[in-house]
Parts: structure tokens; sequence; C-alpha cells
């Protein structure tokens, strides 16, 4: 019937249209680890990941016998929860639907609508990633309240990309071509606006320059988001002490003599130098609490030391692939499936996310949904920087 919704007959106008309808940048989905398949999951399912610890070196001794292993071997399990089960849903009645047929613009004006459908799902998940990354990040370097990259007389205006990345690189990061820095945009401008990175000879390339995409720097692909959003820091009306002397790789921290909050994703420091730390779990209680950060204290901590929180935040990360995992799913169906008279699965050309898309037929209406089931997990907070800005 005419009348009637194929969504099979609209999949050429929705990768055509996905390139038209206006997209937000998102840097994030392809810095991360994908793990998209057509098989269906719930909310609340897990993908779980195997991970191996350090293992120790010993000398060798000449003997007759092979000496017994000098350590026993711990595999860790860790796992992603698929928290998130997101649709977008598109109606249209049978007058609105003889309308665009009449004008032409039915199929069009469709698969514009699915590619919204899209955008909006990408949205969401970019949103979830640099949330992820802001509160698993073990360090932050940077001005809170600065915006970096900001090129000098003196300065090549990438020397904060080149600190992140002795971080990373000093806690056993690969750099194998998998590592990316996605800025905001604000400190994306200053990049694209610095005259020595718009130099042909610079980068070996002309891809800045031609196209307007960032480039590769000290082996970092440098990516941008619309999705990053500034950190609001605790509410302290004091300054905290530790309560206790904290030694080296400690990571759970009791605080005292303070009000007020620390949160997830705060950067703090203790004594005023060293490290800046993000906080994996904070304290509502600042007068008695305990806070948890993301990477073990490089130095040890004197009791009753002051720790310091910066100001609210406008971050960028550099990190590698490995270290953040995006899983995406199609909804789970009962058996025989729902009312769906036909869903199929697309890719978004845009993001490269996979989204089930399926029609539902009503009376005198009929509407289309575009769903997945999805969740982020920081699997490797050492291998998250944060550049405060």
């Amino acid at each position: 019937m005419a009348d009637q919704l194929d969504i099979s007959a609209l999949t050429n106008d929705i990768y055509v249209s996905a390139d038209v309808v206006g997209r937000e940048l998102n840097g994030f989905i392809p810095s991360v680890t994908m793990n998209a398949e057509s098989s269906q999951a719930s909310k609340g399912d897990t993908v779980k990941a195997a991970f191996t610890r350090e293992i120790s070196a010993a000398d060798i001794t000449e003997q007759m016998t092979v000496p017994e292993a000098d350590n026993s071997l711990t595999v860790d399990s860790k796992s992603l929860t698929l928290n998130k089960a997101r649709r977008v849903q598109i109606p249209l009645g049978g007058e609105d639907t003889r309308q665009l047929q009449n004008t032409g613009q039915y199929a069009t004006v469709y698969g514009d609508l699915i590619a919204q459908a899209m955008r909006t799902l990408s949205n969401e998940i970019e949103v979830e990633i640099a949330t992820a990354l802001k509160q698993g990040a073990a360090f932050a370097t940077g001005t809170a309240g600065t915006t970096p990259f900001v090129a000098a007389s003196t300065e090549s205006g990438v020397e904060e990309l080149l600190t992140a990345r002795r971080f990373l690189v000093n806690d056993g990061m690969p750099t194998d071509g998998n590592v990316s820095a996605v800025l905001n945009t604000t400190a994306g401008a200053n990049i694209r606006s610095n005259l020595k990175l718009l130099d042909h000879g610079f980068s070996n390339t002309g891809a800045l320059r031609e196209q307007g995409i960032l480039i590769p720097i000290a082996g970092i692909d440098l990516r941008e988001s619309g999705n990053i959003t500034s950190h609001t820091k605790g509410t302290l009306g004091s300054s905290p002490l530790t309560d206790v002397t904290d030694a080296v790789d400690a990571t759970s921290i009791a605080v005292n003599g303070g009000t007020g909050t620390i949160l997830v994703g705060d950067a703090v420091q203790f004594g005023g130098a060293g490290n800046v730390h993000v906080v994996g779990t904070g304290t509502g209680d600042a007068s008695g609490g305990t806070i948890t950060l993301n990477a073990g204290l490089k130095e040890e901590v004197a009791n009753d030391t002051a720790i310091t929180i910066a100001a609210n935040y406008l971050p960028s990360f550099v990190f590698h692939r490995a270290a953040c995992e995006l899983a995406m799913r199609a909804p789970a169906m009962p058996l025989g499936g729902d009312n769906a008279s036909e869903s199929i699965t697309v890719q978004d050309p845009h993001s490269g996310l996979i989204f089930q898309v399926s029609t539902y037929r009503g009376y005198h209406k009929s509407l289309i949904e575009v769903a997945a089931v999805f969740g982020v997990k920081v699997w490797k907070g050492d291998f998250v920087h944060t550049i405060l800005g």
C-alpha cells in the first residue's frame, strides 16, 4: 500500500540525510574501543573483560630441576554494564503522509527525521563517554578556568598536550597509534588558530588547513567534541585536611576539618604542590568522610596536609583507545517479537554507531522508532588524563 511505511525503502534516504542534517562534533565515539553487535541485549546486561597484572622477574640460578614459579598469576575480571536503553520515536499520521507524498518529499523528510533521531542518540552516547572519562581519569594538569593551547612567542601552544602525554607514558600507556586527545571546542579553536600548526610543513600534511580537521601531534590524534561541559566542583566551605598519613599508592584518603562536599571528577592536590589527582568517589561530608582517588599517590602525604580543589573547569582529555569501551546492542525483544511490523539494523555514517530502526503501525497512524542499548566503562584510568581549562 502506498500510504504504508516501508523503512527498507527509506534506507538510501537515511544514509543520504545523515550527511545533510546538522550534526555536533563527535570526537569521543571514534576514539574509544567500540563493542557494537546486532545481537540483542537488555538494560542491565553486562559485558565482561579479563585484565592481567604486572609480573615480577627473578634471577636465573643453575639447577637440575625446573624451579617453582616465584609468584602466582592473578587475572582480574571486570564488567561493563549496559545501563542505558534509549529510543527516539517519530510518529506520522495518514494525512501528514499524504501531504508529503503529494509534494514528493515523503522519503526525504522521513530520512531526515531518522537522521535527527540518530543525532540525538549519538550526542547522548558522546556525553556518556565524556562523563566516564572525566570521572575515571587518573591525573589532571593545566589551569582551571584558563583555556589551554595558547601559542606565544616562546611556546608552541601544545605544551599541555605534551605534559599529558608524559604522565600517560610514565604510567605505561602504549604509544601504538591509538592515542587520542578530544578537546572541547574552545580549546580546539586555539589549536586551529595556531599558525605553526596551520603551516603545511609543521604537520607534513595540509589536512588542517585544507579540510579543517585536527591533526596528529606527537603521536596523538586530535579531535573535538561538541558535548563536553564544564565541571562544577564540590561546595567546600573551608579547606579539609588529611586525617592520617597516606602511603605511596594509597587511593582511599580520609579527610577532616572541612565543610561541604568533594565530588566525583574534582581535581585535588595535597599540600598545594605535587600531582593533581582526579577524585573517583567523593564525599558529602568533608568534615569526616573519605574520598577515593583514581590513581595511587606518587609520594607519601603526611597527616593534616591541606587538600585543595581546583576551580570549576572545562576539560579536554588525552587517552588510549583501550582505556575506555563503548558497548552497544539492539534492544531485547520478547520471544516471537513485539508489534513491530519491520525492524532493520542501520549504521549511522556520521558516528559509526549501530541502531535498530523499527516500524510500528497503529490506527490511522504509524511511527518509526530508533533505539539502542549501551553502556560505557573506563577500564584503565591510568591511560586517561584530564587537561583543565
